[in-house]
């Protein structure tokens, strides 16, 4: 009769968790260097409304796969990009340099994407930089965000969040397809409130590899990590 006291509490938990978290697989490089290709997230369930810079799991708004990102826009703000720095209801964002992103010149993940270099052309296995820079939004969340070089989206004209909608970014900024594009030219636009599922909460493991079986390639270093 013990074992069953003792295991009861525990089937509950463990039941709880199925319900409460919700598992997701990174694929792209859009959320580097705070989520990086092969890392497994859970998020919790939304208790009221988001805030900014929390990174969201959210339904694209027109084709229903679920994107993660980070909140940057409420209802009502204004967001533009001015020579690829952000601008939030008219006011420059703080934005301080913090050295580079290094990673191997090498396909990511099960997909095999490329990433993208600010000192290209980088040979296979060389070093691929890109720009690393802290971004601290007005409610002093702050967080790291990369850039590679001058894109399209480094300039763009004021978006002002409607009602019931937000605005995310990538936090790879010229490499993710995110709020700044509208969904005529396959991006993600504005994103209906009830679009937004859960908050990515944490990073359970991690693998650089191809394969979840190459063992080399686990990142033990993320598991568990908080996402912030």
């Amino acid at each position: 009769m013990r074992h069953v006291i003792i295991g009861l509490p525990l089937a509950i938990a463990l039941i709880g968790a199925v319900f409460y978290w919700r598992p997701y697989w990174i694929p792209s490089g859009s959320m580097k260097p705070t989520l990086l290709v092969g890392d497994y997230v859970v998020a919790t369930p939304l208790w009221g409304a988001p805030e900014r810079g929390d990174v969201l799991a959210y339904r694209h708004p027109t084709n229903d796969a679920i994107f993660i990102a980070r909140l940057i826009g409420l209802p009502g703000d204004r967001v533009q990009m001015v020579d690829g720095g952000l601008t939030l209801n008219d006011q420059p964002v703080d934005l301080q340099s913090d050295g580079s992103f290094i990673e191997v010149m090498e396909p990511q993940g099960p997909v095999g994407g490329w990433p993208a270099c600010a000192n290209d052309p980088v040979g296979i296995g060389g070093d691929c930089e890109k720009q690393q820079q802290i971004e601290t939004l007005p409610n002093d969340i702050s967080y790291a965000i990369l850039n590679i070089g001058d894109r399209a989206t480094d300039n763009t004209g004021v978006f002002t969040v409607p009602e019931g909608q937000y605005f995310m970014l990538g936090d790879n900024r010229d490499n993710s397809v995110d709020s700044r594009i509208d969904r005529l030219r396959g991006g993600v636009g504005f994103v209906p409130a009830e679009n937004v599922r859960r908050r990515v909460a944490r990073i359970l493991f991690s693998s650089a590899g191809r394969s979840l079986a190459d063992v080399s390639n686990w990142r033990s270093n993320r598991y568990f990590r908080p996402v912030q």
